[in-house]
């Protein structure tokens, strides 16, 4: 597919297989910087692009921006030009208690709470990662020695029903569902792992998540934190699948 696509304004070539999907288009910079030979792209609403090179292998960074339904349009754009493997970097918030913050989080699926993903399989479909992508982010984290924990997320459409669930008029149920993610036993919440994972699964794609958990309430989660972990993580793990797949 030659023409351009009409929100991420990228063609076939003009990016990666290998896909890094931060939220923020203001950290598409810094994660490029890690690649080799790195471009710019494009920028067009919040899809900000970057291309370079890792062992050789073209791969790029895409921005999202923050939710289900701008990243669901990112990945299927990236899906009509040739992208087959992607990594969500972002941050997440806390959910069990011994997750501190700068931690890193795998995901390996995610709560399907927003409403992107419906438009596309029923709820009862799970939201997966793949386990290669997943594994990968797991031996990179270990490699260089960073604190991770792996499990599901929770993917939510809105930030402040989850942090300041009091000041809502469906308080007591908003506190309710938090406490079925807690006694379920995931790790962290954030806002796109879900419609990823499910985009992957219908397009046969593989996709995998890994963010850095920056608390679980304002007064953490509005502290200025250092993503450099989390990038180096997405990083090193797609080299290693570049690598693998190139034996």
């Amino acid at each position: 597919m030659t023409e351009v696509q009409y929100h991420i304004r990228v063609k076939e070539g003009d990016v990666g297989k290998y896909v890094l999907l931060p939220g923020d288009p203001g950290r598409c910079e810094s994660i490029a910087n890690y690649f080799d030979d790195s471009k710019f792209i494009s920028f067009n609403r919040e899809h900000k692009v970057f291309t370079g090179y890792l062992h050789g292998e073209l791969v790029s960074v895409v921005s999202t921006g923050m939710g289900c339904p701008s990243t669901a349009i990112a990945v299927e754009e990236l899906i009509k030009v040739g992208c087959h493997t992607f990594i969500r970097v972002g941050t997440s918030g806390a959910i069990q208690p011994h997750l501190n913050v700068g931690d890193i989080a795998i995901i390996n699926a995610a709560i399907r709470d927003e409403g992107t993903s419906r438009q596309y399989l029923p709820i009862e479909y799970p939201a997966v990662a793949d386990l290669q992508v997943t594994n990968s982010l797991v031996k990179a984290s270990e490699k260089l020695g960073f604190t991770h924990h792996v499990g599901v997320s929770h993917t939510k459409d809105s930030f402040y029903s989850e942090v300041e669930p009091d000041r809502m008029p469906m308080s007591s149920y908003l506190k309710e569902r938090w406490n079925y993610w807690v006694a379920g036993g995931a790790i962290c919440s954030e806002m796109e792992a879900s419609i990823v994972f499910i985009l992957a699964s219908i397009y046969r794609k593989r996709a995998g998540a890994v963010t850095m958990i920056i608390g679980s309430d304002m007064d953490t989660i509005a502290k200025k934190h250092d993503p450099e972990g989390m990038i180096r993580v997405a990083v090193e793990a797609i080299r290693m699948m570049i690598m693998k797949e190139r034996k």
